[in-house]
């Protein structure tokens, strides 16, 4: 994940991720530059707001009910159940930018910098602070309801999202390598996630790969994914856990540092709220208050 003019080995690439990653930024405004840096604070939370994708289980593209735990075995695998979404939200399409963090937080923790980059290194409890402040700023501005407001998505609204419809092992099948990959490479797996056999040479930013079938980016790999739920919630629903002054938190989705196997649907680990990391960030929901 070093900047590329510091390290030579951009050849760990696929050719694919490669060719997208250079149309992408073709065909993007998402630059690099400082004019990115100095973007003013309302431009980016409209941005913010623009690029959330509305999600209305039972409508459409949306089913009601989806299948949560399948296709992950280990001791912090859920056990596979019917869940039942009932309420409406939207989410963002991107992992949280470190434009955004910055303009609402005021700093950025991020080890690996870059204005459309995923911002990381932050703990639990500041991505809680982060939605607190952002919804202020959100209504403040007008951009949504004095009645919603922005936080984590539950464990469920974040499984059903990443599956997005579908019930394989990743969102866009059952494999993730070709059968003529040699291990750890996964060349199926490279064009939607940055994972430990891709992820050497640059420094991504967000939305460069594939999206799911939702049009939600990262939701496999580039960083592990806070979200609201305790570890001992087992039970899990689509509405948020009551606050609690918990030790531990969940992360979801895998990143860069982790091989395929940690990367599907169902992938999910245990994480102190008070601890950082370069391979943690999160993504936000904007929901009405009551539906918490």
């Amino acid at each position: 994940m070093k900047t590329l003019r510091n390290r030579i080995r951009i050849s760990r690439f696929s050719a694919i991720a490669t060719a997208i990653s250079i149309s992408w930024l073709i065909g993007t405004d998402c630059s690099f530059g400082q004019d990115d840096a100095a973007k003013p604070a309302d431009a980016i939370l409209k941005r913010f707001v623009a690029e959330c994708v509305s999600i209305t289980p039972g409508r459409e593209k949306f089913p009601l009910e989806f299948q949560m735990g399948r296709h992950f075995e280990g001791p912090m695998a859920l056990p596979e159940r019917t869940i039942k979404m009932s309420q409406p939200f939207r989410i963002s399409k991107f992992e949280m930018t470190q434009e955004l963090y910055a303009a609402v937080m005021g700093s950025n923790p991020s080890r690996w910098k870059g204005p459309r980059n995923s911002v990381e290194s932050m703990t639990y409890t500041d991505a809680e602070s982060f939605c607190s402040k952002l919804t202020t700023r959100l209504q403040a501005a007008m951009l949504i309801e004095a009645t919603e407001i922005v936080r984590l998505p539950t464990e469920a609204e974040w499984e059903y999202c990443c599956r997005a419809g579908t019930a394989t092992r990743y969102s866009f099948g059952d494999a993730a390598a070709l059968e003529t990959d040699k291990d750890p490479i996964a060349s199926i797996l490279n064009e939607y996630a940055w994972h430990t056999s891709n992820a050497a040479g640059n420094d991504p930013a967000v939305g460069v790969l594939k999206p799911n079938p939702w049009d939600l980016y990262d939701m496999h790999g580039y960083l592990w994914e806070y979200v609201s739920d305790s570890e001992g919630s087992r039970e899990a629903t689509d509405k948020k856990p009551p606050a609690s002054d918990r030790s531990t938190c969940i992360i979801r989705g895998g990143s860069w540092r982790d091989r395929a196997s940690d990367l599907t649907s169902g992938a999910r680990r245990s994480m102190p709220t008070q601890e950082t990391s370069d391979a943690i960030g999160f993504r936000c929901v904007i929901v009405r208050e009551s539906a918490q």
